[in-house]
């Protein structure tokens, strides 16, 4: 789950962890009530959208005057903005935030993520922040220099001071950054984060240390342990199938391809992703329909694969084991009748009760192209994918 900057600024702020002075508004009058209770200029008027890049595009204006910052939060308040996250169909900004400037002697990148390959939190740190990290990563990986970091005890100071000597910081500029990635630390675990990043956390002219910018991610499958977070979202910024999916308890995320897949299980569901690609398609998307799918559940998730205009197939992968099979042809009939299929559909039916499955899709009026396994499968859904655009 993806947050905005001003919510992730308000949550390492909860954690002590210093940000700049700012005011969030959604319209323009209260944006230009917020600037002027921060005082005199300069403003810093940024969009706030679920997408990185907002500068590149246009979403981060730096004003001197107060004529630059009006004009700043009109042109930005409203906008579709377009970055390298968003697509070229961009993310309309609904939401602003304006904050007092600041007086950056450095910038530094800061960052915590879950390492799979450690199997645990690592900080990550580098000289060179307020640019792309993976840039960094994949040119300078030298430049980047690594922490792990304790579930149970964070990371320890003297950890800490050995990054900061990495990154030539001293006195108070030091002291500061100890405290401050010692408080990341905690807030990430704390939190159920799986990304907590700073970029950039900026060193101003007297020495100071200030997260100028933040991007949080919490891991859903702490959901429960957090109800508080449930009131940081924004639907404008998801995908409103990926919201309807989860209201039916189905597992989806939309992708660019043109085979939409629905599959029972997570790891089943990038199996047949993968040999989708493998045999020349791409898939439209994941979506797991899980192990106890009802025919409602079924015919939720056919509707919500057609939404998708770019699906010019449906490959349904189902493996029963404690769902039935036979359950999932009726369910695929009732969607097929529901939506007024007209796209090709292939099916590929193993385990509980599939020969009664089998007869059931062979005894109704829908043309189904059965498969005999997922090679199969995915190999009958690309030729289709592929006739059906002819």
């Amino acid at each position: 789950m993806k947050i905005h900057e001003y919510q992730a600024k308000q949550l390492l702020a909860n954690h002590g962890i210093p940000v700049p002075r700012g005011e969030v508004a959604t319209t323009v009058e209260d944006a230009l009530a917020g600037a002027r209770e921060l005082g005199e200029g300069p403003w810093v008027v940024k969009a706030q959208i679920h997408a990185g890049g907002r500068g590149k595009g246009g979403g981060v204006r730096v004003t001197s005057s107060w004529s630059e910052c009006e004009e700043a939060i009109r042109s930005i308040l409203g906008m579709q903005l377009v970055t390298p996250q968003t697509g070229p169909e961009g993310r309309r900004v609904r939401t602003i935030l304006i904050e007092e400037g600041c007086d950056i002697a450095r910038e530094i990148y800061c960052g915590m993520v879950i390492d799979r390959a450690r199997e645990k939190p690592v900080l990550m740190v580098s000289a060179e922040g307020g640019v792309d990290i993976e840039e960094v990563a994949a040119s300078r990986p030298e430049a980047i220099h690594f922490e792990e970091i304790g579930v149970d005890s964070g990371i320890s100071e003297s950890a800490a001071r050995s990054l900061a000597t990495k990154l030539q910081f001293s006195d108070k500029t030091a002291d500061q950054f100890v405290d401050l990635v010692q408080k990341l630390a905690t807030a990430f675990v704390e939190e159920d984060c799986s990304l907590a990043e700073i970029n950039p956390l900026v060193v101003t002219a007297e020495g100071d240390v200030i997260a100028l910018d933040a991007k949080i991610n919490f891991d859903e499958n702490a959901e429960f342990r957090h109800p508080e977070h449930v009131e940081l979202r924004d639907l404008h910024e998801e995908d409103p199938r990926e919201t309807r999916a989860s209201n039916s308890e189905l597992s989806y995320v939309g992708m660019d391809g043109t085979i939409g897949c629905m599959v029972n299980g997570a790891g089943l569901a990038m199996a047949t992703m993968d040999i989708i690609k493998l045999h020349g398609g791409e898939p439209a998307n994941f979506l797991d329909v899980g192990g106890t799918a009802t025919a409602e559940r079924v015919t939720e998730a056919f509707k919500i694969i057609l939404e998708d205009p770019n699906v010019a197939a449906i490959l349904v992968n189902i493996f029963g084991g404690i769902i039935r099979c036979d359950l999932i042809a009726d369910g695929i009939i009732d969607a097929a009748r529901v939506t007024h299929l007209k796209v090709p559909l292939v099916v590929r039916l193993e385990g509980n009760s599939v020969a009664e499955a089998q007869a059931i899709l062979a005894q109704s009026e829908i043309n189904v192209i059965t498969a005999d396994d997922l090679a199969d499968a995915a190999a009958k859904a690309v030729a289709a994918a592929d006739g059906s655009r002819v």
